[in-house]
């Protein structure tokens, strides 16, 4: 900016827009990447302070998605299939363009690129997903409600009253068992281990590549490929379809150890089991 400067000064509409997110204080976007964070905050404190001192010469903005973007760092951290649930740089480059397309007294603004796009009056966003109709990732340092709309409260109904005295971690992995086929067993070639804390803290596992598949408490029968870490009340939330799992991921309520791919095909069954967890 300091160089470019005295040529903007030049132009009839210059602008300087930032890939850097709102400033959001809540703890959560520092634990466990907090360089990363403090890197991202720092242009965004760029652009407050440079709309100020250039205003009424050049426009300063920021710009950041509303979900995660398909680039080389999401093939990175998601793995194979991540893709699916991103959209194309093509709504980064639209809400660009609106934005460098203003005049330079639209200025100091903390722009979500869906956000401005629906009040220009784009209604079709499936034209961004690389795979419409799939969940897509939301991005880092916006704060998400999970969405809890049209989740029925479910009772035990005709479940047997020894089944209704177990833990709800122990109930989610009775119905788990219950559940699992040769089907899922062969398409997925997996272990995944689970180490969660809180009450029902503990370390469980699903065995999806041994003949007829289990789970149970306590290590896997063989080495796990994929270990997962989070408290056991956002298990069974994830598990009962009430928290998605690229949610608690992106948001650092879960952790993954292991094999990315094999912990996506996880998602797409639990996708499966949730009418009946």
């Amino acid at each position: 900016s300091k160089t470019c400067l005295p040529h903007l000064r030049k132009g009839t509409n210059p602008h300087i827009l930032n890939l850097s997110p709102p400033m959001n204080l809540n703890p959560l976007w520092f634990k466990n990447h907090c360089a990363y964070t403090i890197s991202k905050y720092g242009m965004s404190m760029c652009v407050l302070g440079m709309a100020e001192e250039f205003r009424g010469e050049v426009a300063v903005n920021a710009l950041w998605p509303k979900t995660a973007i398909h680039t080389a760092a999401m093939d990175m951290l998601g793995g194979s299939g991540i893709e699916k649930q991103c959209r194309k740089t093509d709504i980064i480059a639209d809400a660009a363009y609106c934005i460098l397309t203003k005049p330079k007294s639209f200025t100091g603004n903390f722009i979500i690129d869906e956000v401005l796009l629906r009040e220009e009056g784009v209604e079709d966003f499936d034209a961004y997903a690389i795979a419409p109709g799939n969940p897509l990732v939301p991005d880092f340092f916006l704060d998400l409600e999970t969405d809890m709309t049209g989740r029925k409260q479910e009772g035990y109904g005709s479940e047997s009253a020894a089944a209704k005295l177990l833990s709800p971690v122990a109930e989610t992995f009775r119905v788990i068992q219950g559940a699992i086929t040769e089907e899922y067993v062969r398409t997925t070639q997996g272990i995944f281990q689970f180490e969660l804390s809180g009450d029902e803290g503990g370390i469980w596992y699903i065995d999806l590549k041994t003949k007829g598949g289990s789970t149970g408490s306590g290590k896997p029968p063989l080495k796990a490929d994929v270990v997962m870490s989070m408290s056991s009340t956002d298990f069974v939330k994830m598990f009962t379809g009430k928290l998605k799992p690229t949610l608690a991921f992106m948001t650092g309520k879960l952790r993954i150890k292991g094999n990315m791919a094999l912990a996506i095909k996880l998602e797409k069954m639990l996708t499966q089991l949730n009418s009946k967890l």
